[in-house]
């Protein structure tokens, strides 16, 4: 008797605050939600507007701005039409792909007097170290102008490595500085395509240029991530670009004014995100920025998941951040137009990165899957499919290619949302993991010279329980259970939905997702 009673109080107190406190929270979270959506859908919306009114009126950068090549003909004034270049290339324990950026950056077709190469190495393994220090010896001896430089702390990470570069004296003599990570390779004639706008417009702080894959065919992980930055390069750049000359900065691909960067207060490490932050900074002085889609940078997307995971939550958690310290300085600052402060704060920080995260995982992951539970509570057909699915079909645009992959990509993008989630939430609350910098690991080459026979992927598959996701495990349960549940007793057919994001959230929580690397 006392177990049956036992048993009773549960569902007696689910009944009694069902309706007084469960009902009309859910109806709270799905206005919420909802509301969320369509500010997502309205600013999705607006950038397919304006990037299809970019490409009928053919407003090219080319056309917007001045750019004629540089004189590289005249006897009279030689090499220095051409004016003094500082390319920075930072390092931590690249060993798969220093060889990749030193030799390509060294590659560059520009004059060799007019042209500063720094490799700023925070390598902590002494062996990749010497490593990249006798590469850089090889392209000196080459006649390069190209220096190895380290470090006798990490301090600032990223940001820090930059900073301490700019210090030398022989910088004074540069007036424009390009940043390449280690993974990425220009085409040789990557500054003879950029340089002109900053040269023939003195209002221009940056010129970025676009990011190409080599790896993008490597596992469905990398073809997820290839839809989701072609779409940022194709649409949200292209717009920000034109609409009012102000993007993000990649980190990477991208040539600065120097008196811009110093102008705007150099390099900061307060956040993980020091590119968005000296782009918001130089922005807020009147600088304008050019997206140059055209040009095109070879780079490599992370392919373990581990990589991956490290990689979003650093994109999430440091523009959230960012978001947190600089947004009265935003408001506050009088050298900009209102339009482009509501730009900066509204549909860059606040839908872009904030809202898109957030209401992904809180709406497609929990709210849904509770309303199976409190049938009371009903969502809009045009919350939870139309508005859904326009979004998604306006996401596949970036990668045309890649459309019959848009199932895949709505699922594991609701995966990586719970990720993005808790970063965004971390950087906004300025919480525990706020700061924390871990490099995307690349492996360049490493995996065709890996063994792939049987035993090799036996220790692989062995190290599974090294592989688990537990959070991502928890969530596909709640998930099967819901779907479960609508299965027996639903009439709106959503355990198809929870069935397949359950099985996605399954598949990464198993760690069955992305590049397995052998064990050597």
């Amino acid at each position: 008797m006392e177990g049956g009673g036992a048993a009773a109080v549960v569902p007696e107190a689910w009944s009694q605050v069902r309706a007084p406190v469960i009902v009309p929270l859910l109806r709270l979270a799905v206005a919420v939600c909802l509301t969320m959506s369509v500010l997502l859908f309205l600013e999705r919306m607006y950038m397919a507007v304006v990037i299809a009114g970019v490409k009928l009126l053919r407003r090219r950068p080319e056309r917007r701005y001045r750019c004629d090549p540089l004189p590289d003909d005249d006897p009279e004034l030689g090499t220095s039409a051409f004016p003094v270049v500082l390319i920075q290339i930072p390092m931590f324990n690249e060993r798969e792909v220093y060889q990749l950026s030193i030799g390509a950056v060294c590659g560059l077709s520009w004059p060799s007097d007019r042209l500063v190469v720094q490799v700023l190495d925070d390598s902590t393994d002494p062996v990749i170290k010497e490593m990249v220090r006798m590469e850089c010896e090889r392209w000196a001896h080459k006649g390069v102008n190209i220096t190895y430089q380290i470090r006798q702390d990490r301090k600032g990470y990223k940001a820090g490595a930059l900073k301490e570069g700019m210090k030398h004296g022989y910088v004074r003599e540069c007036e424009y500085v390009a940043i390449f990570d280690a993974d990425f390779q220009p085409d040789p004639d990557f500054l003879r395509r950029t340089i002109p706008f900053l040269v023939h417009n003195s209002d221009i702080a940056l010129v970025q240029a676009r990011w190409r894959f080599v790896n993008a065919d490597e596992c469905l992980m990398t073809r997820m991530q290839e839809m989701s930055l072609d779409y940022h390069f194709t649409v949200e750049q292209e717009v920000s670009s034109s609409v009012c000359a102000f993007f993000g900065f990649n980190g990477t691909a991208g040539i600065w004014r120097i008196s811009a960067v110093n102008e705007a207060g150099g390099w900061k490490d307060r956040t993980t995100v020091e590119d968005m932050d000296l782009a918001i900074r130089a922005s807020l002085k009147g600088w304008k920025f050019v997206y140059l889609g055209d040009v095109q940078v070879k780079s490599e997307l992370p392919s373990t998941f581990k990589a991956f995971r490290f990689q979003q939550h650093r994109w999430s958690c440091g523009p959230a951040n960012l978001f947190r310290k600089m947004l009265m300085e935003i408001v506050k600052n009088k050298k900009v137009t209102i339009w482009k402060k509501i730009h900066v704060i509204y549909n860059f920080f606040l839908i872009r990165k904030i809202v898109a995260h957030i209401v992904t995982f809180t709406f497609y992951c929990l709210i849904i899957p509770a309303t199976i539970f409190v049938p009371e509570v009903r969502i809009p057909k045009w919350g939870c499919v139309y508005i859904p699915t326009i979004i998604t079909l306006l996401n596949s645009v970036g990668t045309p290619r890649s459309f019959h992959l848009l199932f895949f990509w709505i699922l594991f993008e609701n995966v990586m949302s719970l990720h993005r989630t808790k970063a965004t939430l971390i950087g906004l609350l300025e919480a525990g993991r706020a700061n924390e910098w871990v490099v995307t690991a690349k492996l360049g080459n490493a995996l065709k010279m890996k063994s792939s026979n049987k035993s090799s992927f036996k220790k692989s598959f062995m190290r599974i329980w090294d592989r688990l996701n537990v959070t991502e495990l928890g969530v596909a349960a709640f998930l099967f259970s819901c779907g479960w549940y609508d299965l027996a007793f639903g009439k709106d057919h959503f355990f198809i939905y929870l069935f397949f994001q359950g099985a996605a959230f399954f598949i990464v929580g198993i760690g069955y997702v992305g590049t397995i690397v052998p064990q050597s």
